[in-house]
C-alpha cells in the first residue's frame, strides 16, 4: 500500500510539472514582444541555475568530467532550442507552440534510427505519420501555408529532441541535479552575453515582463525540473512519459484562459492527432524496453 501511495504522489508531482511547463508558454508569449530572445532565456536559465543550487546546497559539489563536458554540450543545445521556441512565440500562439514543441517525443526515436541505428517499432513510425498530419492541420490556419512561427517552433522541436537524447545518454553516469546546474549555467551565460551584445536595447522592456522572467526561471526551469527528478524516483517510466507529455495540453489550456487564444475545429483535431502521436510513440518505446528487459 505504501508503494502505491508513493506512486500516486509521484504521479501528482509529475502532473504538476506538466501544468508548470504548459503554463510557461503563456508567460513566454507575453514576454516575446518585450525582451530579446537571448536575453529572456539567458536570464531565466540563470535564475533556474540559482534555484537548483539551493537544492544542491550541502550536497557533494564536486563535478565530474562527464557532468562538466556533457552539461556544457547540453547547455548549448538547450539555449538553441529555447531561443527558437521563444522566437516562434512572437509569431504563433502559445497553444500551437506547445503542441508543435511536443513533436520532440516523436522525433527522438527517428533521430536514434538515423544517427545511432536504433530502429524503432512500427508503432513509432505510425506515430510519426500521425504527428506530421496533426502539425499540418494545427499550423495551416485555414490555408495550406505553414507560418513563420510554426516553422521556428518545429526547428526548436528538433533541438529539443537532440537535447532529450543527450540527457538520456548522460543520465546514467552523472548526478541529475549537478548536470542540470551545469547546463543551466552554460545556457544562461550564453544567452545573457549574446543578448547584451545583440539585444541590449530591448532591456527597457524588462520592467514590463520581469514577472515572466522570474516565473519561467524559478518555477518552470528550477522548480519544475526538481519536481520532475523527485517524481521520477517513484513513478514508473510509462507514467512519467505520458503525464509529462500533457505539457502540450496545458499549454493550449492556459493560452485559452489567459490569452484568449482560440483554436478552430480543424486545429483541435490536429491537436488530438499530435497528442495521439506522442502517446503512441511513448507506448511503443516502453514496449520495446520491456521486451529487452525480459530477454
Amino acid at each position: 500500500m505504501q508503494g502505491k501511495n508513493y506512486r500516486l504522489r509521484a504521479d501528482m508531482l509529475l502532473l504538476l510539472v506538466a501544468v508548470i511547463w504548459g503554463s510557461a508558454f503563456s508567460a513566454q508569449r507575453v514576454a516575446a514582444g518585450n525582451l530579446g530572445f537571448f536575453l529572456f532565456n539567458g536570464l531565466r536559465f540563470l535564475l533556474g541555475a540559482l534555484t537548483v543550487l539551493i537544492f544542491l546546497r550541502g550536497r557533494n559539489l564536486k563535478f565530474t568530467s562527464e557532468e562538466l563536458k556533457g552539461g556544457s554540450l547540453a547547455g548549448i543545445v538547450l539555449i538553441s532550442a529555447a531561443t527558437l521556441q521563444h522566437a516562434g512565440l512572437r509569431f504563433t500562439t502559445a497553444g500551437k507552440a506547445g503542441f508543435i514543441t511536443g513533436l520532440y517525443v516523436v522525433l527522438v526515436p527517428l533521430f536514434l534510427t538515423v544517427f545511432w541505428r536504433k530502429i524503432p517499432t512500427s508503432k513509432a513510425w505510425f506515430a510519426s505519420l500521425l504527428a506530421v498530419a496533426g502539425m499540418f492541420l494545427l499550423s495551416m490556419d485555414g490555408s495550406s501555408r505553414i507560418g513563420l512561427g510554426d516553422g521556428l517552433e518545429m526547428a526548436g522541436a528538433v533541438m529539443w529532441a537532440f537535447h532529450v537524447i543527450i540527457i538520456g545518454f548522460l543520465a546514467k553516469k552523472t548526478n541529475g541535479l549537478r548536470l542540470a546546474f551545469v547546463q543551466y549555467v552554460v545556457c544562461g551565460l550564453l544567452g545573457t552575453v549574446t543578448g547584451l551584445l545583440l539585444e541590449f536595447n530591448t532591456l527597457r522592456g524588462l520592467p514590463t515582463i520581469w514577472w515572466a522572467v522570474i516565473y519561467t526561471g524559478v518555477v518552470s526551469v528550477g522548480l519544475g525540473y526538481t519536481l520532475q527528478v523527485i517524481g521520477q524516483q517513484y513513478a514508473p517510466e510509462t507514467d512519467s512519459a505520458i503525464i509529462l507529455s500533457l505539457e502540450s495540453v496545458f499549454a493550449a489550456l492556459f493560452g485559452w484562459i489567459f490569452l484568449r487564444e482560440l483554436l478552430s475545429v480543424q486545429q483541435i483535431f490536429g491537436c488530438l492527432l499530435l497528442l495521439s502521436a506522442m502517446l503512441l510513440a511513448q507506448w511503443s518505446s516502453f514496449q520495446e524496453q520491456n521486451v529487452l528487459r525480459a530477454a
